[in-house]
């Protein structure tokens, strides 16, 4: 069918090219980039043949030309009308004809234009053994993509839906993220779950090598969690007309009544919200991306594990070692739970899943182990091809790209501890003295690793110390100087202040002295700091809690410095110069806003880290069995 046009077409080519040079078409060529279809006319009147002849080196036509810009319909549509039929299926030197070229470009109309005219187009296969709707998917096209898919049938010879064509086809459309586009057609077609590539891919370790795609590769502020908690994954389509009378001939209980209109409300509602604030539907369109990925990936191990388990683990071994190195929570919990076998999978290195999930400081994947009961230890065991137990890579230093997450170097340090102390309570004591291929404990390993680290984490620390020192020193000095030249003076005869009895003047005197005593402790945290000698195991809380401590009341120091400020001035001008406290009251608030947008963000993440909750053990049973 689509060979017989093909030939046709190649017999035109090859008549209409003659012995002109491609200099000659040179106007033709630009008036199809330009889309100007009436300098293209005038020059098909003098040169007919010029329709299907070859004016570029890559052996195109002017309707190659001008599909690659969208802008050019005019062109292509009356291109197409004076074109025969058979015509539309010249190829270039590739094997490509304009509909190729169409959806590479993601032309929908003009693609349209092509197949209304020759429905045989989406058939003719490349060179490199695609059709257009493979090129539409490779190039991230989905609207020309989706149109292909309508207009070519798996009945054709040889289907594009079946063996390479179709896994090809599958993998391209996974890597692209169109994960709604996938469940169709692995719905239509479940035997490519079960498929591999030539190269050795399959949908579920392309899918695993993507963790933007999933929840626990997504990190999204409190404002957007909450946005993401509340939206829905897509807006509920409300009740037509007819189906609202259905709902009423059927049935007159006002539950029916009710759930319309409270369908109807809840459509309607996100509708606006999502006009009035495009962000929400950024947001809204993250959790949808989610909700199609999770889904995408529980449909794969569902035909996977209908298969010989030889071919299962050809399938699952890859995704989930992927998986386990990249951090994909959702990829490792549902290939463990249709293949539960594959926890034992190794890398080339001969690392398990925990040991990837520890070297790339991945907790979620690690937090499996506390959903193992009373395997945990057995699952630790495993020594790589270097000797290496669990513990040993524990002590290696975080990839970059994990480590930069918490910000400053004794953080980094201190998150890097908790990693090593929660790896040991898993392994077993013998582990924790045992040497690898270098004659190197774990312990060894951790301290050689992160030398550098401690001495940056040192510096951190020391330099952080030495600036809040000044400040809390500063702040001292003025506090014990407000102390002995009160506001409004003291009485000459008893040396008692003048507004002593005033209520302003008694949280001016709590607030300087919360002061001077903040400030104290502050110098006195900071300067405990400058003294240390920051050794290994001080990052883990003992130099943490200083430096907290120091910060905290540092900004207690300054947030009563502010008010105490605040109190005098109102003393002194509150009855003369009333208008005079507005502007002063918001300027006192300045520095302290000042400081918290710089010291508090490494204030609340040394708090978390220190106090809040484990990173460890938050996955539950329940999670991962549902």
């Amino acid at each position: 069918m689509a060979s017989s046009s093909t030939q046709s077409a190649e017999t035109i080519s090859s008549s209409s090219v003659g012995e002109k040079d491609m200099n000659f078409y040179l106007p033709l060529y630009k008036a199809a980039i330009r889309g100007d279809w009436d300098a293209a006319r005038k020059f098909f009147d003098i040169n007919p043949e010029a329709v299907t002849a070859i004016i570029a080196k890559n052996h195109e036509t002017a309707l190659h030309i001008a599909v690659g810009r969208n802008e050019a319909y005019r062109f292509v549509d009356e291109l197409v009308r004076l074109m025969p039929p058979n015509a539309l299926s010249v190829t270039n030197k590739f094997n490509e004809t304009a509909l190729h070229l169409a959806a590479r470009c993601g032309n929908t109309e003009a693609a349209k234009l092509l197949v209304n005219r020759d429905p045989d187009l989406p058939y003719v296969w490349s060179d490199t053994k695609l059709l257009p709707l493979h090129l539409a998917a490779l190039f991230s096209h989905k609207e020309t993509l989706i149109y292909l898919l309508t207009v070519t049938r798996n009945d054709a010879e040889p289907s594009p839906f079946v063996g390479q064509s179709g896994i090809t086809l599958l993998n391209v459309v996974v890597t692209s993220g169109f994960y709604d586009v996938a469940l169709d057609l692995l719905r239509s077609y479940p035997k490519l779950a079960t498929t591999i590539s030539p190269g050795g891919n399959t949908p579920l370790s392309i899918i695993a090598g993507k963790p933007s795609a999933f929840p626990s590769g997504t990190s999204l502020s409190f404002f957007q969690q909450v946005i993401y908690f509340c939206a829905p994954e897509k807006l509920e389509k409300p009740f037509d007309q007819n189906e609202r009378q259905d709902i009423e001939n059927q049935s007159k209980k006002s539950s029916n009544l009710l759930l319309y209109g409270c369908q109807k409300f809840h459509s309607k509602f996100w509708e606006v919200i999502r006009r009035i604030v495009p962000y929400v539907k950024h947001i809204q369109n993250i959790k949808l991306m989610h909700h199609q990925a999770v889904e995408l990936v529980k449909c794969l191990c569902m035909e996977d594990v209908q298969v010989d388990n030889s071919i299962s683990a050809r399938i699952f071994k890859p995704a989930i070692i992927l998986g386990a190195r990249l951090g994909v929570y959702e990829v490792v919990a549902e290939t463990l739970k249709s293949f539960p076998s594959a926890i034992w999978s190794l890398d080339q290195d001969g690392h398990d899943l925990f040991q990837l999930a520890v070297m790339n400081r991945h907790e979620s994947i690690f937090n499996i182990l506390y959903e193992k009961d009373e395997h945990s230890h057995l699952v630790t065991q495993n020594i790589d091809k270097y000797k290496n137990n669990i513990l040993h890579l524990a002590g290696k230093l975080a990839p970059p790209d994990q480590l930069n997450l918490v910000s400053g170097a004794a953080l980094q340090m201190q998150r890097e501890l908790q990693w090593y102390k929660e790896v040991e309570k898993f392994v077993q004591p013998s582990y924790k003295v045992k040497e690898n291929v270098d004659g190197k404990t774990p312990g060894m390993v951790f301290t050689e690793e992160h030398k550098d680290l401690i001495s940056e984490g040192q510096n951190w620390l020391k330099d952080t110390a030495k600036s809040c020192t000044f400040v809390a020193v500063l702040i001292a000095t003025v506090v014990c100087t407000s102390a002995i030249t009160v506001p409004g003076g003291s009485i000459p005869d008893n040396g008692h202040p003048i507004f002593a009895k005033n209520g302003a003047f008694i949280c001016f005197a709590i607030s300087n002295a919360l002061s001077l005593f903040s400030s104290s402790t502050s110098v006195i945290m900071f300067l405990f700091i400058l003294n240390s000698r920051c050794a290994e195991a001080d990052f883990l809380y003992f130099l943490p809690n200083k430096l907290i401590i120091g910060l905290v009341t540092l900004f207690l120091s300054l947030a009563t410095l502010m008010i105490a400020f605040g109190a005098a001035i109102y003393i002194v001008f509150a009855r003369q110069k009333s208008l005079t406290i507005i502007p002063l009251s918001v300027l006192v608030c300045f520095p302290l806003t000042l400081f918290m947008s710089l010291q508090y963000p490494v204030m609340k993440d040394m708090i978390k880290s220190t106090y809040g909750p484990s990173i460890f053990g938050k996955k539950s049973r329940a999670q991962f069995l549902q």
